[in-house]
């Protein structure tokens, strides 16, 4: 019996590796023109694995949950039917990295707006170290073993048109734990015809007006048809910091290699 396990790296909670697959770039986004883009994929263990390539389809819920369709939400278009996808199997060796071509094959009739559908890479077939023997048990006695099959996604979107995205913060507020660590609650609100994607950086500017860096989360996506999604971020105990004075500034900015800018901001009092 096997049992699925699928990490998403389109969400900044994951981590970047699972079952010794490497993955780099974590998204793909196509614009207007067609082409190809490449995935890296790389092994970084020790014996020799084998991973199916193929689409699924995800839903995002409003907490940056996700959960796996067969048919897109209101509002939501599937990316898969457009794309194509080269090579379907890879076999890595240790320490052994290959490349998969994604290619976009646009239609004429596609509406403006947001095509997605995830890159599953799900490894398969039994891992056996180099030099163990398969143990065969006696057929006469019956057990179950569950057996997780790890897998990884990416994103990949296509985006037809103009976007007339926009973002902004609300509902800003800090929780104190027990163990005296400080949470940081907020809300991405969007609006528009396509997802928002970038770093969420929070910092806290003492009454003197020093300005340290208490948190920063890569990776924060809300989809569409999303029109919210609230984030819980541990924020950072640095010294000389006080969350019951001063003030937090919050900015939601695209990633540096995306051509930076301020996407939304919102700054908040503390007392």
């Amino acid at each position: 019996m096997t049992g699925l396990i699928i990490f998403f790296l389109g969400s900044p909670f994951n981590v970047n590796a699972q079952g010794n697959l490497l993955i780099t770039p974590k998204r793909l986004v196509f614009g207007n023109e067609s082409g190809s883009q490449e995935i890296n994929l790389a092994n970084t263990g020790s014996d020799s694995a084998r991973y199916a390539v193929s689409f699924i389809q995800i839903r995002m819920n409003e907490k940056g949950n996700f959960e796996q369709i067969s048919q897109p939400d209101s509002g939501q278009y599937f990316a898969d039917k457009y794309l194509r996808i080269f090579p379907r199997t890879v076999t890595l060796g240790p320490n052994e990295a290959q490349v998969v071509k994604v290619q976009v094959r646009k239609s004429d009739k596609m509406p403006a707006g947001e095509y997605r559908s995830h890159l599953y890479f799900r490894a398969i077939d039994e891992q056996i170290a180099a030099g163990e023997k398969k143990i065969i048990k006696d057929t006469a006695s019956v057990s179950v073993r569950l057996t997780p099959v790890f897998g990884i996604s990416i994103p990949v979107i296509i985006r037809i048109g103009e976007s007339t995205s926009n973002v902004h913060l609300s509902n800003v507020r800090l929780e104190t734990l027990n163990d005296q660590s400080t949470i940081m609650h907020a809300r991405f609100n969007r609006s528009g015809n396509m997802s928002v994607y970038g770093d969420l950086k929070i910092e806290h500017v003492s009454e003197t007006g020093k300005r340290t860096q208490v948190g920063l989360v890569k990776g924060i996506s809300v989809y569409t048809p999303n029109s919210t999604r609230d984030v819980r971020i541990k924020l950072d105990n640095e010294p000389g910091v006080s969350y019951r004075s001063g003030k937090l500034q919050v900015s939601y900015s695209r990633p540096s290699e995306e051509r930076s800018a301020i996407l939304a901001s919102i700054e908040i009092e503390l007392n």
